[in-house]
């Protein structure tokens, strides 16, 4: 009796650890990024990326700010500032401009004159761990795409 006893618990206690097993293994898939997440590293990919070119300090503390509601008086203190300008789509995506070259050449002074203004961007994007980049090829104002410029301190 005691060795049914010993076999019937044994059985029981693996069959535990092998559920608790599947269970660890499933959550730790389920926490991890799937190949076709944003935050997978890539080789670039073309696309179009329309947005507000702004510093990127303002829509990281001022949550109120987006790519259509903003005070356009602070972005352009805090670009005259050196703040890194960044473009800000309507999904609240911020992608980082930057060259193909190594050392990379800052993008600034190709960005400076679109401070404020809403543009649609062309080049490849690259992903990774949820920051966005774009290599510029071309960048025009859409001056259709009504921005509301007076939110209280950005």
């Amino acid at each position: 009796m005691n060795s049914m006893r010993r076999s019937l618990l044994l059985s029981f206690v693996l069959g535990a650890i092998a559920l608790v097993g599947l269970g660890v293994d499933s959550y730790a898939k389920s926490q991890s990024p799937s190949p076709a997440s944003s935050d997978t590293p890539d080789d670039g990919v073309a696309m179009t990326v329309e947005g507000l070119v702004r510093d990127v300090a303002c829509p990281m503390q001022n949550h109120k700010s987006t790519a259509t509601h903003f005070n356009l008086e602070c972005a352009r203190a805090c670009a005259r500032a050196g703040s890194p300008l960044v473009i800000l789509t309507k999904t609240d995506e911020m992608y980082f401009p930057m060259t193909d070259q190594m050392p990379d050449v800052s993008q600034r002074e190709r960005l400076v004159p679109y401070v404020g203004e809403f543009v649609r961007v062309t080049g490849v994007v690259h992903r990774r761990n949820g920051t966005r980049t774009i290599v510029i090829k071309t960048i025009t104002e859409m001056k259709d795409v009504k921005l509301d410029t007076k939110l209280g301190s950005d």
